[in-house]
This record gives C-alpha cells, structure tokens and sequence, in this order.
C-alpha cells in the first residue's frame, strides 16, 4: 500500500508503519543522548501506546534501564488497512527495546477491565516479579465499571451556565466562537467515573493485593490545568472535576502505602487526538506554542517526560496540592503575559502571525507517523510490518 493521511474531523483514520517506528526512535534517541539516569527498574505504564504513556515506558526503559509491561487499547492492521498508530508504536518500542536487552511486554486490551486486570496481574508475576513504579496514563472517553456493569460516557462540558468561547478549525484555519450549554448533573458523574481517580485506587488496590508492590513503590497519574484561557471548557468543568477526584485519589493512595507512595503530575499542553477535539484548546495551543517556541521553552511529550524523571521526581517539590508541577513553564508569567496580550487579537485574519498552525498541523500528522524526516511516504509497504 501507499499510506497517506486520511482525516475526518479531528481523527486520522490511517497510520504509517515505518512513520510512527521512525518517530519511536527518535523520541529514543533523544532520552540516549541525554545519558542515563537513576529511576524504576520495573515499570507498569497504563495506557503505553502514545503521548505521555509512550513517553514514560521509553524514559524508565532507555533512560533508567527498567523492564516494562504496558497496557494500551489498539487496533491490529489487515493486509489493506492499517493499524492505530498506537499498535505501531507498542510494535516498534518492543523491537527496540529487544535490541538493548529490555523485557517489554505489551498487552492490548481494555484496561478497565476485571479480565485484563487479571491478565496484567499475571504478566506483571511473570516477567517482572514486582513493580516500582505504576504509570496511570488513561484518556479513554467511555468505561464500563466491572462492579456493577454500567457503562460511563464522558463529556466535555461547562459547568452551572453557557459559555461563549474562541476555538479554532484546524482544517480550515478558521478562528469562531461558539456556545456551549453546561453538563447536567449526571453528565458530570459520569465523567468523574470515567476520567476521575476510582480506577488508579482500583488498580493499586489490585496489584497490592497480589503482593506485586515493590518496597518503595510510587505511582504516577498525569493530568492537565491549564490556564484562564482552557478553565471555561477545562478546569472549571466537567473536567476539572474529574481531575479533582484524581487528586482525592492520590491522597488516599499515600495514606495507604506512605507519603511519597502517589503523586499527580500536571503536564503541560501538547497536541494529541483527545485534545484536538476540545474546543479552545488547539486555539491555546496553537499560540501558547508559537509563544513557547520564541522563548525557548517548548517541549514535548517526551522531552517534559525526560525532564520529569530526570529533574522533577528527585526533588519532591510539590504544590498546595500534592502535585508535580511539570507545567511551570506554560504557566509561567512571561508566557502568559504574551499569549493574554495575543488573545484578543486572534481571528482568521491574525492567526499566521500570532500562532504555529503549522507546526500544530505538524504535530498532529506525526502522531500518525506522517511528515517524519527520512520516512520515503511514495514506498509501497505492507501495513502488517513494522521495522
């Protein structure tokens, strides 16, 4: 086949083999060059097949030499069809983790699950013995509670009142507003049971009891704040709320298993499919990452995950609530202060020059493994393979 990109809305449908093995090796690539670094030996990463997830197997694996089981939810290719780009990236990370002598083994599966539960548990016995670090990188939009069987959709919501708020097409490159009704209180719920913390604890309680938590054992659940340009649609909604249980959940977590035993960590903005889909948020990113760029500070995925286990995680600072602040950068003052002063400026007319669409558009295509350099695009390959 000769892949191309195939968009609809905000979901590529199709995904380069060679492209997403390609972009694998250079995230490797960069960690190796940044030389090794002291962490978890034994790793289970939740949710491992892209963005955050994907970061932090490639870091404790290439960085801090840890052995790996990783949990993701993708879809296997045809011999017409491709895969997610997900599968692609768990096939290429295993190949290359072989190379340097690393246990890596990926389950695909629905990690909300009692019977994946029951499968990582053993994996887990099998080919790691215990665990030190559990890395929660879930975006799943619907869940079903193994307790009771109910299904759970979240949504994307304000709360309390309408809001009137500035977005942006990205395939059109057209700036609009637009009006969002607030959740009801069931919506609200059921985003909470769906993106809050009640199965991280489900998850630790299930590997303590299989006597899998190493002495010393730390758990990592990543999140996203923002600021006051995403709050309307993000922080002070349906979302935030769920965040906010995740942050319940933490605390519980160190009151069982000690002080330092869970941290939520609050990364910062990056482009992936979920928040694509988001209204505000590719508008934000679009120019908080021009602003960033200019000042030197963009990172991503994998360069913040670097710099998380690297610099973050041995100093035990944390904020009034107990987190990780790996947003401090997005967050900080001149950042802000530019992307405030370009906001109200931003239309259509405006968004070349206050804005990176172009290096967002980029960014979204290398998620699926287009426009990687040095990946020939006219080759005819077999969807099947990953080399």
């Amino acid at each position: 086949m000769i892949i191309e990109p195939r968009i609809r809305g905000f979901i590529c449908t199709t995904a380069h083999p060679d492209g997403c093995a390609a972009n694998v090796r250079q995230q490797i690539e960069l960690v190796r060059s940044r030389g090794p670094l002291v962490g978890p030996k034994r790793v289970l990463v939740l949710g491992c097949s892209a963005g955050y997830g994907l970061a932090s197997r490639i870091v404790t694996t290439f960085g801090c030499g840890a052995d790996t089981v990783g949990v993701s939810f993708e879809k296997e290719p045809t011999e017409t069809r491709t895969a997610t780009a997900g599968w692609y990236n768990n096939r290429a990370f295993e190949l290359e983790a072989a190379a340097a002598g690393r246990k890596a083994v990926t389950l695909e599966g629905d990690a909300f699950s009692d019977e994946m539960r029951q499968k990582v548990l053993a994996s887990v016995r099998e080919e790691l013995g215990q665990i030190d670090m559990l890395v929660y990188s879930m975006a799943a939009p619907v869940r079903t509670d193994p307790r009771d069987g109910q299904t759970y959709r979240s949504v994307i919501k304000p709360l309390g009142e309408t809001v009137r708020v500035k977005s942006l097409n990205t395939d059109k490159a057209e700036v609009f507003e637009s009006e969002l009704a607030p959740a009801t209180p069931e919506e609200t719920a059921a985003t909470i049971k769906v993106m809050g913390g009640e199965d991280w604890e489900m998850w630790v309680d299930a590997l303590a009891g299989a006597g899998l938590l190493a002495d010393g054992f730390q758990t990592l659940n990543y999140t996203y704040i923002g600021s006051q340009f995403t709050w309307p649609i993000y922080w002070h909604a349906t979302l935030g709320k769920a965040k906010e249980d995740v942050d319940r959940a933490a605390g519980a977590i160190r009151g069982r298993l000690g002080p330092d035993a869970a941290r939520v960590v609050a990364l910062k903005a990056v482009v992936t499919q979920a928040s694509s889909a988001i209204p505000v948020v590719p508008l934000y990113g679009v120019v908080l990452f021009k602003v960033m760029k200019e000042m030197g500070l963009h990172e991503g995925c994998i360069e913040q995950v670097d710099r998380l286990f690297r610099e973050a995680l041995p100093k035990h600072d944390y904020d009034e609530a107990g987190r990780i602040r790996m947003d401090d950068w997005e967050l900080s003052a001149p950042v802000q202060a530019e992307v405030e002063r370009r906001w109200p400026s931003l239309d259509t007319q405006s968004l070349g020059e206050l804005g990176d669409l172009a290096g967002f558009r980029a960014d979204f295509l290398k998620i699926f493994g287009f426009g990687v350099p040095g990946v020939d695009y006219a080759a005819d390959v077999d969807p099947r393979v990953v080399r």
